[in-house]
């Protein structure tokens, strides 16, 4: 069983900065594309960024320029650097990755349990 659990969800005032984490434990063979979504309240889950096993980098035009999303493969961790974070940010942000646990399988989509950023004005 594969698990994400993520860490470093806090508040903060306008300006400020957070880093959240985000480790895959349990039974790895490999993850392809590890990813960062939000929700806020009354609204739906976006996407905010995703890096490759490649180390490639995809962001919401929302956050670009100012989120910083990569990944250590020997630890099976996403990092999510939040800078100049504005109110609008305010959201649980949940991890997602696609996991392979076997090299017969296919990769399965998991999911963290969220953790909240929340920034005040």
């Amino acid at each position: 069983q594969v698990q994400l659990v993520e860490s470093g969800g806090a508040l903060v005032q306008a300006g400020g900065s957070l880093r959240l984490s985000c480790a895959a434990t349990g039974s790895i063979f490999s993850i392809n594309y590890m990813a960062w979504h939000r929700q806020a309240p009354g609204k739906q889950r976006e996407l905010v960024a995703v890096v490759t096993s490649g180390g490639s980098t995809n962001y919401a035009d929302s956050v670009k320029g100012r989120f910083t999303i990569s990944r250590d493969n020997a630890k099976n961790t996403a990092y999510l650097l939040m800078n100049s974070l504005k109110p609008e940010d305010t959201a649980v942000y949940y991890c997602n990755a696609a996991i392979k646990q076997d090299r017969s399988l296919s990769p399965i989509s998991s999911w963290g349990q969220g953790t909240q950023v929340t920034v005040s004005s």
